[in-house]
């Protein structure tokens, strides 16, 4: 069962991990449920019931667009992409991100390489 502290640290980085894996392609919400999954070695993992509210949340701050794609044999699927005002929120996050590891470093010996 995750901690508190578990549900905080993914809540506060849900942003940087959407934003990050809609950087170089439009992906649908099912795909980044499974990336966050898989390149995380199954640590992070987000449901349905949690992934979808942030991406409405997202494209209504106007970081990301969804349009609705149909293919053949497929169900209807909405892809999301980066505006260029969400490329400068991914920016400043990561940065934001990067300064935050680099402090916890500091004061918990933990090197990074």
């Amino acid at each position: 069962m995750a901690s508190p502290l578990d549900r905080e640290l993914k809540k506060g980085s849900a942003e940087l991990l959407i934003l990050s894996l809609l950087k170089d392609r439009p992906r649908h919400g099912y795909e980044i449920g499974q990336l966050i999954e898989m390149r995380s070695g199954g640590a992070l993992r987000f449901n349905v019931a949690s992934l979808y509210p942030l991406l409405y949340r997202l494209e209504n701050r106007g970081w990301i667009r969804g349009r609705w794609v149909e293919k053949a044999g497929q169900r209807r699927r909405r892809y999301y992409r980066l505006t260029p005002a969400g490329k400068k929120i991914l920016a400043a996050q990561r940065e934001g991100w990067r300064e935050f590891v680099e402090a916890i470093g500091r004061i918990t010996g933990i090197e990074y390489a």
